[in-house]
């Protein structure tokens, strides 16, 4: 008897300790209360110094984690494993974290600086109100190229022009299966959200003919690459253009004539959040005029912040390349959730696309 107590007591404090262990790891990774803040972003996509200034004027300690895809964030925040304050997901994204009843309303009385958003960039499809988001970035998808890498004549006006045979071994991609399929459907004049099946195919027949002229499909890497002459062209995201031309003068950046994505970032609380008021506190800050007119600068992605505009140097606000006019704009797509069975479908082809350049 006098063993099995013993026992049990050892049982308790093992528990106790371990217990004692998780409440300090996740004080530690900034879980435990209403000093500190769990931010969930993209790579690379914020004014360092701005997350030090929000620390210094609210007093509570950022964590800041990141992602490199809308799935992986979407997985890790539908496990629940780990709590994130603020996090940072695409239109589609939104659409479906709202489907899936990840998301907490926003409370826009907590968030004045809401006024300096362009009415343009607010009560979208994904989230009529912005009830549950608010806008943080948006962009374009487009052909980046370096004239003198490329033989004399080639240009990119059209999705089609990646298919010249002159450009063999010259074009590098992002991997991402939305942006891969969306411009090979634009380039037969369908829409980048199709589901038909046939148009599907078709678009993935017609990536199979552009193997040729694939360097490599590639991640962040993609900007060291193209900036560092590695290759004459490649499919990238506008933000990632400005920043590599940034590095290198040589580099331009078009939007086809079919149109292209017009993706939309915006900022969420997710359900399991700990620290909601100062979400919105964040929320708030990093829409003040002056901080998103820097983070602008700092990352290279359109601002939807009409004030911030007004703060932007003029080479960068008046450049059509990634500021583009309403009528260029009405071109251009968002992308729609398609459902977890399309999306896998088209993660599918995309894959066959990739087996194929083996």
């Amino acid at each position: 008897m006098k063993q099995l107590v013993q026992i049990f007591a050892s049982v308790i404090i093992i528990a106790l300790g371990l217990q004692y262990l998780v409440v300090y790891l996740n004080a530690e990774q900034g879980y435990s209360g209403d000093n500190t803040l769990t931010v969930y972003n993209w790579g690379d996509y914020i004014e360092p110094e701005l997350i030090a200034e929000f620390e210094e004027e609210t007093g509570i300690k950022v964590i800041y984690q990141t992602f490199d895809s809308n799935e992986a964030m979407l997985t890790k925040i539908q496990q629940g494993g780990t709590t994130y304050d603020i996090a940072v997901p695409s239109e589609y994204a939104i659409s479906k974290m709202k489907e899936e009843e990840l998301l907490l309303p926003i409370d826009h009385s907590l968030i004045p600086n809401l006024k300096y958003i362009n009415p343009r960039f607010l009560d979208l499809s994904f989230d009529r109100g912005n009830e549950y988001s608010i806008p943080y970035f948006w962009g374009t998808v487009g052909i980046i190229y370096n004239a003198s890498l490329l033989p004399e004549g080639i240009e990119f006006e059209s999705w089609d022009d990646l298919w010249d045979d002159r450009l063999d071994n010259q074009i590098l991609l992002v991997d991402g299966a939305r942006e891969v399929m969306g411009f090979a459907l634009n380039s037969l004049g369908y829409s980048l959200n199709d589901t038909n099946e046939e148009h599907l195919q078709e678009a993935k027949r017609k990536l199979n003919e552009l193997t040729p002229n694939v360097k490599a499909i590639v991640g962040d890497e993609i900007k060291m690459l193209l900036a560092g002459e590695e290759a004459g062209a490649g499919v990238v995201w506008s933000g990632d253009a400005a920043e590599i031309m940034g590095e290198n003068e040589n580099l331009d950046y078009v939007i086809p004539k079919e149109g292209s994505n017009l993706w939309f970032d915006n900022m969420v609380i997710p359900k399991t959040a700990r620290n909601i008021e100062g979400a919105h506190k964040f929320i708030n800050f990093m829409l003040e005029p002056d901080n998103a007119a820097r983070n602008a600068e700092y990352v290279g992605y359109s601002t939807p912040n009409q004030a911030a505009m007004e703060l932007l140097p003029e080479e960068i606000s008046e450049d059509e390349r990634f500021y583009p006019d309403e009528e260029l704009t009405e071109r251009l797509e968002v992308y729609r959730n398609l459902g977890k069975r399309m999306l896998a479908h088209y993660n599918e082809l995309f894959l066959e696309f990739k087996m194929h350049r083996k």
